[in-house]
């Protein structure tokens, strides 16, 4: 197996598990936020406003869910549809940023956020094995 090819691999599981726990995460959060009741650990931030904190969990649902059926149905339209929900992730995490958190490292926090975001998103436009796989 080619080095490229094995790395395209590493990648692309990388890129599900991340999905699958932002799945869990915002499932878990949305739980936590309708219940009021902590499931697991607290995740609801009480610096949000309850409208920042529901868009939050609807966008981490969005992308778990988008991403893992659109890869598992060789959806062709998931890379455009994915970097729809990472521009509207980027923007909230700006928002929240800018708007709300107050501990020192936001702005690294931000700037990481968003080069995951495009990291992924180039490279399931970009990467031969994530073109064939939503040809």
């Amino acid at each position: 197996m080619q080095i490229n090819a094995f790395a395209s691999q590493i990648a692309t599981y990388i890129i599900i598990a991340i999905a699958a726990f932002l799945l869990a995460w915002g499932v878990l959060g949305m739980a936590e936020y309708v219940t009021q009741a902590a499931l697991v650990i607290p995740l609801q931030n009480p610096a949000f406003p309850p409208g920042i904190q529901f868009l939050q969990w609807v966008l981490l649902i969005a992308f778990g869910t988008v991403f893992l059926v659109g890869y598992a149905a060789r959806w062709r339209h998931t890379p455009f549809a994915v970097s729809v929900i990472f521009a509207m992730l980027a923007t909230m995490c700006f928002v929240q940023t800018f708007d709300f958190l107050t501990n020192d490292s936001r702005y690294i926090g931000l700037v990481l956020e968003c080069i995951a975001y495009l990291a992924i998103a180039t490279f399931l436009f970009r990467s031969e094995r994530m073109r064939l796989r939503f040809s």
